[in-house]
């Protein structure tokens, strides 16, 4: 008997049943277990919930009755006012009141078993059948659940559709009414790890390990790993024969990028590794803030910081230190530039400058969030100076952001005026030509004419002559085309993109 057969011969044929079947009812609870994964005693007690709800309506609400089902022979019985009911007065209770409350009753505890069961796999993978893709969102069929793929977890640029299998890793589960809410993910690091340990069986035999994962989905990740065999290359294991292993996850990801690094507790070394395939020439950690400053040469500095800064972002995430690159040059220019601006606050001397620029503060920033008793440890000053110093820079610090702000609205604003300039000479480059074509073309006709005698002939040097003031608005034309390459030269915007990317 199917459960879903049980479940519609019991909710149908349910006044019968008071006559009373116990071995039907036994069956009943039986194929809901099996089929619905739900709990025996949750059933039993959902119909003994019912028959009292229904027999309260039969007897009285005041009534003192006690219905329960015998779970070794499916036997109903009742007690009212201390009274065994004969099956004769069971079969009274109204079955329809009692049928209603049993479904509502196994709704739920279908309904809970299954936020049970997927709340123990949030953070692992699923495989489901895409049913449909509305508004971006996708539903995935999961079998017992229907689950949602939305836009924001779906990795940029994959496009799904449906019929297709897909992977993901369930990312949050909640009841709505009588049914499961189930979300999944494609953009969250539990997918690759998860991807990791199903092509690479080291991991889960406990060899290797994956000790880290940052990502930035759709474009790259950086896999730290580590084995506990010096023997065993970790990254060789990960990549597989000819790459086929990182194939295979890349795959999944569409296309994304896999950068597998060799992990060390020791951040001086982890750092350059994560920063691969730059060379670092120094690492300066800075403890007090967590800070990390990266010292490369001038070549290495663009590959280190990656494109729009993914490189470097990747690596902090991946190592847990805020990476800094800069070349030396730029280093000493910041130091000098900090000890200078802090020895301007009151109460600083140069001396305590230096002492906070070696610790990695180096804005005014960095020195507001400064924990005032690591500065009085530092300073040796007393902690009204310090609060009166780390104020100071606070106010410092908005007023370099207004600063910058400001500056960032007036290049914008002198990008659309360069662009709407460049745009009225492109239209005054294009409607030029069409204006002296027809002038263009007289010399043209004339010019055989003049051809025929020699070229030097003082005859042909009179219309020469008046070429000139004819061609004063072609002379023009130059003047105005010469400003369009001109626009372009002082690309700020190309010129400030490297520097936001720099700071990151």
């Amino acid at each position: 008997m199917s459960g879903h057969g049980a479940g519609v011969d019991f909710y149908y044929s349910f006044a019968d049943w008071f006559a009373m079947n116990p071995q039907d009812i036994l069956r009943y609870v039986d194929s809901l277990h099996m089929e619905k994964n739900i709990d025996k005693e949750l059933v039993f007690a959902a119909i003994e919930a019912a028959l009292q709800t229904a027999a309260r309506r039969q007897y009285g609400e005041e009534a003192d009755i006690t219905v329960s089902v015998d779970r070794s022979n499916g036997r109903v019985g009742a007690i009212l006012d201390g009274d065994e009911l004969g099956d004769d007065q069971i079969g009274r209770i109204g079955a329809q009141t009692a049928k209603q409350v049993i479904i509502q009753k196994v709704r739920e505890a279908e309904r809970d078993s299954l936020i049970n069961e997927y709340h123990e796999q949030i953070g692992d993978t699923v495989a489901g059948i895409i049913g449909r893709v509305e508004g971006g969102v996708a539903t995935v069929n999961l079998g017992n659940v229907e689950a949602i793929l939305p836009r924001s977890e779906q990795i940029p640029g994959e496009t799904l559709h449906a019929g297709e299998r897909v992977r993901a890793v369930v990312f949050e589960v909640r009841s709505a009414g009588n049914r499961v809410r189930v979300v999944l993910s494609r953009t969250r690091t539990q997918l690759v790890q998860r991807l990791f340990e199903q092509e690479i069986p080291e991991l889960s035999e406990g060899v290797i390990s994956v000790n880290s994962i940052s990502r930035e989905p759709g474009y790259r990740s950086k896999v730290a790993v580590s084995s506990v065999d010096s023997q065993i290359d970790p990254i060789a294991v990960c990549v597989g024969y000819r790459g086929s292993r990182i194939k295979a996850v890349r795959e999944e990801l569409a296309g994304e990028h896999i950068d597998v690094v060799r992990y060390n507790d020791d951040p001086e070394i982890l750092i350059p590794n994560a920063l691969q395939p730059a060379e670092v020439e120094q690492v300066l950690l800075c403890d007090m803030i967590g800070r990390a400053i990266v010292l490369v040469q001038e070549d290495q500095l663009s590959l280190a910081i990656g494109r729009r800064g993914q490189n470097v972002r990747l690596a902090s995430k991946l190592c847990g230190w805020d990476i800094e690159i800069m070349t030396g040059g730029e280093l000493e220019e910041q130091i000098e530039r900090a000890v200078g601006a802090f020895s301007q606050l009151d109460d600083m001397t140069p001396e305590i400058s230096q002492v906070l620029v070696e610790q990695g503060y180096l804005s005014y920033d960095d020195l507001s969030v400064i924990e005032p008793d690591q500065f009085v440890e530092i300073s040796g000053l007393s902690e009204a100076q310090v609060d009166r110093i780390v104020e100071m820079a606070e106010e410092k610090a908005e007023e370099a952001e207004v600063a910058a702000a400001e500056e960032r609205q007036a290049r914008k604003e002198r990008e659309r005026l360069e662009k709407g300039q460049q745009a009225a000479a492109e239209v005054v480059a294009a409607q030029q030509p069409a204006a002296e074509a027809p002038a263009a073309e007289e010399p043209a006709a004339e010019e055989p004419a003049a051809e025929e005698p020699a070229a030097e002939e003082p005859a042909a040097e009179e219309p020469a002559a008046e070429e000139p003031a004819a061609e004063e608005p072609a002379a023009e034309e130059p003047a105005a085309e010469a400003e369009v390459p001109a626009e372009p030269v002082a690309e700020e915007p190309s010129a400030e993109g490297d520097q936001p990317v720099r700071q990151d």
